[in-house]
């Protein structure tokens, strides 16, 4: 599903990033990315969503080299993958069942299906009182859940999660871990970015760890 060959990264004449590495995530399988603050977790993930090119080294996607794909491709590659950004990315003129039905909208499915879907999910994630909020008006940690609930609606075959539960309680950051678990139980491909290694170690998930810019088997 994922693959980086021998991939390196770095922004301007600065340092490297990333280092050498060499990744490959089968389909429908979930993996943590651990590393403390600064090791290039975020900096993965945007390489894997097409958000950045790497500097050197190889990158396929869906069996699709990146270096030959032509940029107009892209959206279409994206569509298929899920993204939980740390800052939200939220749409502040929508509300927040707007926020979460817009991926289902893009896609064409019926105004039926998509208000059962997203009513649903709002439930599962304890915002069925803030469907019509705008975001603004919710807490950091409802923003998240709007954002997580946006990125799964339409069940990616890519999921990938930074710090998803970053702004949220234990009960409720292992209530999400339930839904990323249920997700790729159906077939999703997960990579869930954390700093919490506890976190990491309850759910007996394979972990990937970033230092200094290297990635390793944890």
């Amino acid at each position: 599903m994922v693959r980086f060959q021998n991939v390196g990264m770095r922004y301007g004449t600065g340092p490297e990033v990333l280092r050498d590495v060499n990744l490959d995530l089968p389909a429908g399988s979930f993996h943590f990315l651990t590393g403390p603050s600064g090791a290039g977790k975020t900096t993965l993930l945007r390489l894997i969503y097409l958000a950045d090119r790497p500097t050197r080294g190889l990158i396929s996607l869906f069996g699709e080299d990146i270096a030959r794909l032509k940029r107009n491709k892209f959206p279409a590659l994206r569509r298929r993958i899920g993204v939980v950004f740390q800052d939200f990315r939220l749409l502040g003129h929508l509300s927040a069942f707007d926020n979460v039905a817009l991926p289902m909208r893009v896609a064409g499915v019926a105004e039926p299906r998509v208000r059962e879907n997203v009513t649903e999910l709002m439930d599962w994630v304890g915002l069925a009182d803030k469907m019509e909020a705008r975001p603004a008006t919710l807490s950091g940690g409802q923003q998240q859940r709007v954002a997580i609930a946006r990125a799964v609606i339409a069940r990616p075959q890519v999921l990938l999660a930074d710090e998803p539960t970053g702004n949220v309680d234990d009960a409720m950051a292992f209530r999400l871990l339930r839904l990323f678990e249920e997700l790729n139980r159906l077939g999703t491909t997960i990579v869930l970015a954390t700093h919490n290694e506890s976190l990491a170690a309850a759910l007996g998930r394979p972990r990937l760890h970033l230092e200094d810019g290297e990635l390793s088997a944890a």
